[in-house]
């Protein structure tokens, strides 16, 4: 195990937390209350996400419910270690974009004495495993995974149905490309 002294000369320890679900299900809301709340404590913070994802704004971590938080895009995930000095807490939004060496590049920062919170789809619009997503949570101290409400029947949600026609892994969108839905209305609606 890897224990590194912090400036007030206590022995600090890293994590990996995850937060995954569906579309719409609150992933990004919750990394952003978890960042603002280490923030608030006075940690050092420091917040990514994939250079990819411009939906709602190039440098900023935003919610479906328009709450936002500073972030630095980057194009690779080997990228946040070079950006990782001094930091007691590193936040990663849309986990599920970026390359395969996500969760080494999360081990190392745990290792380091840094927490580090994720967030992502767990599965893709096929209910596939999605990405880095599962080397994520395998390695995490902490998951929690959050529910969308199903907008055919109400129950709750751990599906994203792609309403456009693509069969494209990674496509883009919004409520105009995707919904959340619950098991059964998901496979009621795919031939998958």
């Amino acid at each position: 195990m890897f224990l590194e002294k912090d400036v007030n000369n206590k022995t600090s320890r890293g994590w990996i937390e995850v937060i995954c679900g569906s579309m719409f299900s609150g992933k990004t809301e919750e990394l952003i209350r978890r960042l603002k709340r280490a923030k608030f404590a006075k940690q050092r913070v420091e917040i990514f996400k994939p250079a990819v994802d411009i939906r709602y704004d190039e440098e900023k971590v935003v919610s479906h419910d328009s709450n936002a938080i500073m972030s630095t895009p980057v194009p690779a995930s080997s990228n946040i270690l070079l950006l990782t000095n001094e930091v007691d807490v590193v936040g990663i939004d849309e986990a599920q974009f970026f390359d395969s060496e996500l969760p080494n590049v999360c081990k190392q920062l745990a290792n380091q004495g840094i927490r580090v919170i994720v967030a992502g789809l767990d599965m893709d619009f096929k209910g596939n495993p999605f990405g880095p997503m599962p080397a994520l949570l395998a390695n995490a101290e902490y998951i929690t995974k959050v529910h969308a409400i199903c907008v055919r029947c109400g129950n709750l949600a751990n599906y994203s149905y792609r309403k456009i026609a693509s069969e494209k892994l990674v496509v883009l969108g919004e409520t105009e490309s995707y919904e959340p839905l619950c098991r059964h209305c998901y496979y009621a609606n795919t031939d998958i």
